[in-house]
C-alpha cells in the first residue's frame, strides 16, 4: 500500500503472544481509533496481511504476520455548510461544547435537510468533516430538537473515541433542568426502568418489561418547589431516547411542555418542553482532571421560572 499525501499508513508487526483475531489485534495497536472503526477499515480493503488484502474482521492472526493499515484522509461529508451563528461555551483543537437553541435539529434526517447543528459546525470547524467516519461528524451523543443546553462535537478522530468512551464508562456527568407537574415521590429519587419502543405506537419510546429495552437509570432532586410545580435536576446515568421524558413521566411527575408524554395541554404557556442540558462535565483527551461547563437557562424558560417563583411569594 502506497499512502498518498493525505492518508496515513501505519505499518505493525505480529508477536507470537499477540495471536488471535485482526481486529482485535488492530484495537491493541492502534489506540486512537475504534474498533468499529478498524473493522469498517478492514472490510473496505484498507488492511493488508503479508501483502494480501485481508477481507475478514475475524481473521486468524499467528505471529509473525507484517499488517499494513491505511488511513483514508477524512472524506467530506455531503453536508452543505451553513453560516448559522452557534454559541460556543469551549472550544479548543479536540472539541467544541455547543449552547444548542431549542428548535435546533442536532443533524439532518427526513425533514430536516438544512438548518442543523450539523451544517453549522462543519461551517465553523471544517476539520470534523469525516471525523468518526460517519454521515453525523463528530458527533458522540445527541439532544432533542426541542430540548436547549450543551452538547459535545468532537473535531478528530482521537478525541471523539476517547469521549465515547467516557460516555460508555459513564465516566461523563450530564445534568439537566426540568421543570415538571406535581410532586416527585420523594426530593431525591433513582429511577431504575428499562426504556424500549412503545408497542402501540413505534415513534414513542416507553418503560418496558425487563429484557425487552435497554436498561436505563436516572437520578433526580428536586430544586425548588411549587404549588403546582417541581423544578428538578436530573442526571443521566445511561443515554436512551428520550430518557428523563420517559422516566419522568413513568415516575408520575411528567415534563411541563411535553406533549408526547405528558399533558396533551400544557400547564404552563410554554412553547416546547422545560427541559435543559444544563452541566456537562468530562476530561478533555489528555487530561486527568474533569472540567465542568455549564449553559444558563435561555430567556424563555427563564421567564418560566420567574413568574412561578413571583406567584410562590
Amino acid at each position: 500500500m502506497k499512502p498518498s499525501p493525505s492518508e496515513l499508513l501505519h505499518s505493525l508487526s505480529v508477536a507470537p503472544q499477540e495471536s488471535g483475531r485482526l481486529d482485535k489485534f488492530l484495537v491493541g495497536q492502534l489506540p486512537d481509533y475504534s474498533r468499529a472503526r478498524l473493522q469498517s477499515l478492514i472490510r473496505e480493503g484498507q488492511v493488508s496481511v503479508d501483502g494480501e488484502v485481508a477481507t475478514k474482521t475475524g481473521q486468524q492472526l499467528y505471529g509473525g504476520e507484517q499488517i499494513e493499515v491505511l488511513i483514508p484522509a477524512p472524506a467530506p461529508t455531503d453536508i452543505v455548510t451553513e453560516d448559522i451563528p452557534l454559541e460556543i461555551v469551549f472550544e479548543n483543537d479536540d472539541l467544541m461544547v455547543v449552547n444548542k437553541p431549542a428548535g435546533m435539529v442536532v443533524h439532518p434526517a427526513a425533514g430536516h435537510a438544512s438548518g442543523t447543528l450539523m451544517h453549522a459546525a462543519v461551517a465553523h470547524a471544517p476539520e470534523i468533516q469525516g471525523v468518526g467516519g460517519e454521515q453525523r461528524p463528530g458527533l458522540v451523543h445527541r439532544l432533542d430538537k426541542d430540548t436547549s443546553g450543551l452538547i459535545l462535537l468532537a473535531k478528530n478522530d482521537k478525541a471523539q473515541k476517547s469521549l465515547q468512551r467516557q460516555f460508555q464508562q459513564r465516566s461523563v456527568e450530564k445534568t439537566y433542568l426540568a421543570l415538571v407537574d406535581g410532586q416527585p415521590p420523594t426530593p431525591t429519587g433513582r429511577v431504575e426502568a428499562p426504556i424500549g419502543r412503545d408497542q402501540r405506537d413505534r415513534k414513542r419510546m416507553a418503560v418496558v418489561a425487563a429484557g425487552r429495552g435497554r436498561e436505563a437509570v436516572s437520578e433526580y432532586r428536586v430544586r425548588e418547589s411549587y404549588k403546582k410545580h417541581s423544578l428538578l435536576e436530573v442526571d443521566l446515568l445511561t443515554g436512551r431516547t428520550h430518557q428523563i421524558r420517559v422516566h419522568l413521566a413513568f415516575v408520575g411527575t411528567p415534563v411541563v411542555g411535553d406533549t408526547t408524554y405528558g399533558r396533551r395541554s400544557p400547564s404552563l404557556a410554554l412553547g416546547r418542553q422545560f427541559l435543559h442540558a444544563w452541566r456537562l462535565a468530562f476530561k478533555l483527551p489528555g487530561e486527568r482532571r474533569a472540567r465542568s461547563f455549564e449553559a444558563p437557562l435561555p430567556d424563555d424558560l427563564q421567564a418560566i421560572l420567574d413568574d412561578l417563583r413571583g406567584k410562590s411569594r
